[in-house]
């Protein structure tokens, strides 16, 4: 099982980020949201990620590079629940909509239960389409 985070499964294109914001789609979970939208471009082989906390609900860019970090270890560890039951690659953006900081574990927990309500909302969009 792959556990690590490549460059190049980061999400960084501007055209793909501005894509997310407008048409994406999102998941709840407090404390993170999740956006996602599936990646057209065939030559994009994995999901790209990318997670934010925002400026005006931590002032410190201790705390915000802390939350992140929590957020993509949570992602790297599961991001197996995706990878292998979805056909489509996707990109996904979490957001941290709390206002106070939470445990690894509970961060952990919620990425987790993110990553399989997207798998199952997928799953059943898939198997319409067919």
């Amino acid at each position: 099982m792959n556990e690590t985070f490549p460059a190049s499964e980061k999400l960084k294109s501007k055209i793909l980020i501005d894509i997310l914001f407008t048409e994406g789609n999102s998941i709840k979970q407090f404390p993170i949201k999740l956006l996602y939208h599936p990646i057209k471009n065939p030559e994009i082989t994995t999901c790209k990620t990318g997670v934010s906390v925002p400026k005006r609900n931590f002032k410190k860019a201790v705390d915000r590079n802390y939350l992140k970090r929590l957020m993509r270890e949570a992602f790297r560890k599961n991001k197996y629940l995706v990878e292998s039951n979805l056909n489509q690659k996707y990109a996904l953006m979490f957001i941290f909509t709390a206002r106070k900081n939470y445990e690894a574990q509970e961060i952990s927990d919620c990425i987790i239960k993110l990553l399989n309500k997207l798998k199952e909302k997928e799953t059943a969009h898939e198997n319409q389409d067919h």
